[in-house]
């Protein structure tokens, strides 16, 4: 094994091979070590996130290095069958790489039993194992910018199915009519980790084929709510120039679904609106991009809003006009609109209001995941907000709060901490220069999703080789192959297959999610990239 730093509170193990990550993955799910909060497993790593207070690398590698892996997880019960057209665009160009003829590369692929090996890149995308060996075949060197839902492909040792339409460099070999992804079934990923697949050819079996039907996704409407009876308050929204987004501290525990945390981009902000109208800090609000947003309150309500500084404009129902001070509550009455200017820094903006909004979660949060198409529909003009007037665990309204840090603008040089790793060695010391030596500009193509950067100086790899997908972080530093680096954020993938040399620490990640577009980031490193040491036995580590 290798133990790689990723963060202050992650690390990557790295094993000799696919078997060898899955009992590990066993392992430690069948015995668990205090301290751990998540695992991601992948082709031949395992990522996983501790708390630090409990655990720290080198104890937690201590305490993994004396895991057997020589035992193998027994085979699965749960078979699903998958059904298939085999009339994918690049069925040709996998016979011609194969040598086979396409009848045989189809009877080869319906006669494997496939293993799901791990979930990620989307929610409910299983990386298959166990297929015929001459189906091997490498990605498309050029991956295709949109690959329809359905699509059943092929890459390296790896079969797939496409749970929704998305970028991609598989061979596509089919498609299939069964929905991968539903948030109508429990759990919503039709393949999990174990389970075995066989894929069969629809046009063979077209006789006894079912009409293959899923629920219509239901992800819950909170805007359609409008509580027990007519006197019940919403917030109907007037102006909504980029729709908002309900978010809290993000989901957890589903990973194993290929479901990613997401959350607020700025945690200390959605807490501190929460804190200004007496909620609990974890309740979820509306996250508010770049200002712009208005709604008319129809009956009373106290709320607040944090993060970038907008002006606030509160007009009552006679016209008359006052301006209120983010990070304090603000008592309206019904009538009362509320307009959000545009932030002169900053990007994101929370709104809280005292009792809750009326939004139920969807896997255990109300935060919506942008990329993984997951939790509440983002809010926009006309929606109606319902108020959920939940009074257990309010509290008094805090007078008190303040911004963590000055909200950056553009043009301003924001300086942010990285902890290198898991694959700083995979690039020259002039590509590690670039890194940390250039300010680097962020682009207007940046998103929840990822902070893309353009630098004058490419960061440089050592060679072209190929990454085995692996677990990615919030805060990891991805750089493909043209050298300019993408900072993941929340709604990021939760494998990649690009290079990450490092990571923002994690105290530095609400500062990057305000930061705007134009905007340069100095990389500063607080660590030196080695691989991590074990220090004490698994007894010590599981002790802390």
């Amino acid at each position: 094994m290798r133990f790689l730093p990723v963060s202050l509170t992650t690390i990557l193990v790295e094993l000799a091979d696919l078997d060898e990550t899955l009992a590990l993955f066993a392992s430690l799910q069948a015995d668990p070590i205090p301290g751990i909060e998540d695992l991601v497993p992948a082709a031949r790593t395992l990522m996983i996130r501790f708390r630090p207070e409990r655990l720290n690398a080198a104890t937690l590698a201590a305490a993994i290095a004396d895991r057997d892996l020589s035992d193998r997880a027994a085979p699965s019960e749960h078979l699903v069958e998958i059904p298939v057209r085999y009339d994918g665009e690049d069925l040709d160009e996998v016979a011609r790489l194969t040598g086979l003829s396409v009848e045989e590369v189809i009877r080869r692929h319906t006669e494997s039993e496939f293993t799901v090996a791990f979930c990620g890149f989307a929610p409910g995308f299983g990386y298959l194992v166990g297929g015929d060996p001459a189906l091997e075949v490498p990605r498309r060197q050029s991956p295709r910018t949109r690959i329809p839902a359905g699509s059943v492909a092929l890459a390296g040792a790896f079969s797939g199915v496409y749970p929704q339409a998305s970028p991609g460099g598989w061979q596509i070999i089919g498609t299939t009519p069964e929905k991968m992804w539903d948030l109508s079934r429990d759990p919503p990923a039709l393949f999990q980790p174990g389970y075995r697949v066989r894929f069969f050819d629809l046009e063979k079996r077209r006789s006894s084929t079912e009409t293959v039907t899923s629920a219509a996704t239901t992800v819950e409407k909170a805007a359609d709510e409008t509580g027990s009876g007519p006197a019940a308050p919403v917030f109907k929204v007037l102006a909504a120039p980029i729709p908002a987004l309900f978010q809290d501290l993000g989901r957890f525990g589903q990973t194993g679904q290929g479901v990613s945390a997401s959350g607020a981009l700025d945690e200390g902000a959605l807490k501190a609106a929460n804190r200004a109208v007496g909620n609990p800090p974890n309740w979820p609000c509306l996250e508010i991009t770049l200002g712009g947003f208005s709604f008319e309150a129809t009956g009373r309500a106290t709320i607040a809003f944090a993060g970038a500084p907008c002006p606030i404009l509160v007009r009552d129902a006679a016209g008359r006009e006052i301006e209120a001070c983010g990070y304090r509550s603000i008592a309206l009455e019904a009538g009362d609109v509320v307009t959000l200017g545009h932030p002169p820094a900053g990007m994101r903006s929370y709104l809280a209001v005292r009792g809750g909004f009326g939004v139920k979660p969807v896997l255990g949060s109300a935060s919506t995941d942008t990329l993984a198409v997951v939790g509440p529909e983002p809010v926009g003009a006309d929606a109606v907000l319902a108020l959920a007037d939940e009074r257990e665990g309010l509290t008094s309204v805090s007078l008190t709060e303040t911004p963590a840090f000055p909200a950056p603008k553009a043009g301003d040089v924001v300086t942010l901490d990285v902890v290198l790793g898991p694959r700083t060695d995979w690039f020259t010391e002039a590509g590690f220069a670039s890194l940390t030596d250039q300010l680097w500009t962020v682009t207007p193509q940046s998103s929840r999703v990822g902070i893309r950067l353009s630098g004058n100086q490419p960061i440089e790899r050592r060679d072209n080789a190929e990454l085995p997908s692996e677990g990615t972080a919030t805060g990891a530093i991805q750089v493909p192959h043209s050298g300019q680096p993408v900072l993941f954020l929340a709604d990021h993938p939760l494998t990649g297959g690009y290079p990450v040399i490092g990571a923002v620490a994690e105290y530095h990640l609400d500062l990057a999610g305000q930061i705007p577009a134009n905007a340069k980031i100095r990389f500063r490193p607080v660590s030196q990239f080695a691989e991590i040491t074990p220090t004490a036995g698994r007894a010590a580590a599981e002790r802390q």
